[in-house]
């Protein structure tokens, strides 16, 4: 499994819409994102204002191809209105052990 962790600072006043739009994407997830496994978001005990999101996806080539999609750079512009900065990203390889 591949994917992404992200850590997002939302503006203030927008966490309802952040979750709004997050909520969206999860009903989304698993009927039209080809290889997605599994999404979560937290918000940190010890940051307010800061989310931190999951990303699982089957493989890499299905990540990529959602991240390189014209309609996952749709969802993400509908997200990234609602941040005070672009999120820090983190990609990798998800290990089973």
């Amino acid at each position: 499994m591949y994917g992404t962790i992200g850590k997002m600072k939302i503006k203030p006043g927008e966490e309802e819409n952040v979750r709004q739009v997050l909520s969206q994407w999860e009903n989304e997830d698993k009927d039209t994102i080809d290889g997605v496994v599994a999404t979560y978001f937290m918000v940190p005990d010890d940051s307010p204002g800061e989310m931190i999101g999951v990303a699982v996806f089957r493989d890499k080539d299905a990540y990529l191809a959602n991240g390189n999609s014209p309609e996952q750079h749709e969802r993400f512009m509908k997200l990234r209105a609602l941040l005070e900065s672009d999120p820090e990203w983190t990609d990798g390889e998800y290990l089973s052990l």
